[in-house]
């Protein structure tokens, strides 16, 4: 795996403020937006997943250089047949309710996330079954060998198996499909933080764990989680104190809060590609024959978004043009693939007219409010740029409820999409669960239903191969189709940039852009 020692802890060190007596070593976190259920297999979203990765653990977990430690499994080997894993459970871990940690819940889990129904599925494309050897060691069956499995563990949440049956809550909610349960609401896992209240839209707040099974490497004694989707608000809120944390601190207002005394501002690259989706399908999502499908216009709406402007204007700089789908940092990643194509507004109306659409064509344009970094904004340049050559977007922004449903449900023409390759970080993260075809666990976020068989027996045979030069190269072959075929635009990698109160002493970031507070001291 992809080393990331030299990145991925920056950490600030400021003087440390006075403690507030009624909640002692608090961080207040200000993010631009709230979770989306107490249910990490809800919903294929990162900060959802990552915010639940405090109160919910896995069998395995990445380091403060992202390598790969033991967590809730202490160690694990192949058998002899090549596709079945043997994890030895650590014991003595009990969940927040105080029942104890068992190979059933490993089970439970595995089954839940891996369900016809969840959207997660996606997160183990090689798991096949998983049995109990005996109440601290369990077997996980794959349908073939692959050398990734630890990896996709990192995201794998284990539940309380008593606790699901107890409240009905075997199978998975989903958050695009407006499916509820008892765990969209209610937590109970063996991470450092406990849940004591949850408010959606407005307040969730974590308290430390006493009984945690590992030694705490942070001195926070309460988290509270408050959505503030106004940057503006975000930004006079760390600067008066309201809140000590944020990790989308805006980029326009950088040079400010780095001025500040009271604020401190880490800054790096993402690992996060923001990309456009396609919708593949015979007809546009208002009728009529898809456009889409012709390559030349694809390549007419590539060559019609000038993304130096983009990144001077919108981004302030702080973005990094992208020709490929995956960073550099990325195993599979190849620098021959990461050119863009030239942006020639002439050359994408002569194709446009070519493809027999001289006039341009309507389209809906599908972007969410509190998204990417600055995506109301980049979607509107992007509107503006295709209008420029003919082209008649109709832009749709809306927050990420209202428009998760129609891009599941193929109800949209062109959307963002950003893919930061989390937790797996390799190319084939992307590969298996945007570009493969939509079938079984691959191809869950293909929302525009495209199919390219050469791609699909390239991805495959890199998800069997366990000599990692081999598979590293058959992912950049199957890269090499994505990008020849425009299946999905590449626009950048987004800035990230965290900022913290001078109440907070040591805050690692990572590079992708993973807050994990159990690091984090007042």
């Amino acid at each position: 795996m992809k080393k990331f020692a030299a990145v991925a802890c920056a950490v600030a060190t400021l003087a440390a403020a006075p403690l507030v007596a009624t909640h002692a070593n608090t961080l207040k976190w200000g993010a631009n937006r709230d979770i989306g259920s107490l249910d990490p297999y809800s919903y294929g979203d990162s900060f959802t997943i990552n915010v639940l990765n405090h109160v919910y653990e896995g069998l395995v977990r990445y380091d403060r250089d992202l390598k790969i430690e033991p967590a809730l499994a202490t160690s694990w080997e192949v058998m002899a047949d090549g596709v079945t894993w043997r994890f030895k459970l650590r014991q003595g871990v009990k969940f927040h309710n105080g029942n104890p940690f068992t190979a059933d819940d490993v089970v439970a889990s595995l089954i839940r996330v891996s369900h016809e129904t969840s959207p997660l599925k996606g997160n183990l494309p090689a798991y096949a079954s998983s049995k109990v050897v005996d109440d601290h060691t369990v077997d996980i069956v794959l349908n073939g060998t692959y050398p990734l499995l630890l990896n996709d563990l990192t995201n794998i949440h284990i539940f309380d198996k008593e606790w699901l049956v107890a409240n009905n809550a075997e199978l998975p909610t989903d958050i695009g499909k407006k499916v509820e349960g008892y765990a969209t609401y209610n937590a109970n896992g063996t991470g450092p933080f406990k849940v004591e209240s949850r408010q959606p839209d407005a307040k969730t707040v974590f308290v430390v764990n006493p009984d945690w099974w590992d030694t705490p490497q942070h001195n926070l004694t309460r988290i509270e989680l408050n959505p503030i989707t106004s940057a503006a608000t975000r930004v006079a809120a760390l600067l008066s104190g309201e809140i000590n944390f944020t990790n989308e601190a805006p980029v326009q207002d950088l040079p400010r809060l780095a001025a500040s005394p009271s604020v401190k501002v880490l800054e790096r690259t993402d690992l996060r590609t923001i990309m456009l989706g396609f919708n593949r399908r015979a007809e546009l999502v208002d009728g009529g024959k898809n456009p889409l499908n012709d390559l030349r216009v694809r390549t007419a709406m590539y060559q019609a978004i000038n993304m130096d402007q983009i990144q001077k204007r919108v981004m302030r700089g702080k973005s990094r043009n992208a020709g490929a789908l995956v960073a550099p940092e990325i195993p599979g990643y190849a620098p021959e693939l990461d050119e863009r194509l030239p942006f020639d507004a002439d050359k994408a109306k002569a194709l446009l007219a070519e493809a027999g659409y001289p006039e341009g064509f309507e389209f809906v344009f599908n972007c969410m409010q509190g998204g990417y970094v600055n995506e109301e904004e980049i979607c509107q340049a992007i509107a503006a740029m295709w209008s420029r050559v003919g082209l008649k977007p109709k832009l749709d922004i809306a927050p990420r409820a209202v428009q998760t449903p129609k891009r599941t449900g193929g109800k949209t023409d062109v959307y963002t999409i950003g893919w930061a390759t989390l937790p797996m970080l390799d190319a084939y993260s992307p590969l298996i669960q945007i570009l493969h075809t939509k079938e079984g666990t691959a191809g869950v976020f293909n929302w525009g239903d495209w199919s390219y068989p050469e791609l699909d027996k390239l991805v495959q045979a890199a998800g069997k191969e366990l000599d990692t030069p081999k598979r590293l190269a058959l992912e950049t072959q199957a890269l090499k189709i994505a990008k020849d075929e425009i299946i999905l635009l590449p626009l950048h990698q987004q800035p990230m940039a965290w900022a913290v109160g001078n109440d907070v002493k040591e805050m690692p970031q990572f590079p992708d852009n993973k807050p994990r507070l159990w690091y984090t001291k007042m």
